[in-house]
């Protein structure tokens, strides 16, 4: 399995602004992540800032230059997440809006279980 790069640092600001008091702040696979109800709906990558949004303001991103569908390996292209362009991290007012529908949309669909944490099947060492 190929090892992710670090995200941008500029992204890193943008994201703890913009996503600060949204959802519940996570790590998904060592990134930096917001989920609503169990759903992420922003997250930190090597690819930049990827967000998860509706089919209608899906497309309305895509139109921004630089926007793209998230495909985090070649030929697997998430369905419901695009990648932010670049641009947007300097315009906190947009970013915070953009961020504030993918939470709306990651808050409106069902809330995904809690899982519990598996024991561990190996034997326990004594002291």
């Amino acid at each position: 399995m190929k090892k992710w790069k670090p995200a941008p640092e500029r992204w890193v600001a943008a994201f703890a602004t913009a996503s600060k008091g949204l959802g519940e702040p996570r790590k998904m696979f060592g990134y930096s992540a917001a989920f609503a109800n169990g759903n992420m709906f922003a997250a930190l990558h090597e690819a930049g800032l990827v967000l998860r949004l509706p089919e209608k303001e899906r497309e309305a991103f895509l139109h921004q230059e630089g926007a793209r569908r998230f495909e985090p390996m070649p030929g697997r292209v998430m369905r419901e997440y695009v990648v932010a362009p670049e641009a947007l991290a300097d315009e906190k007012a947009a970013l915070r809006g953009w961020v504030t529908k993918a939470c709306r949309y990651a808050s409106s669909l069902p809330a995904k279980p809690v899982r519990k944490a598996k024991k561990s099947s190996a034997p326990k060492r004594r002291a």
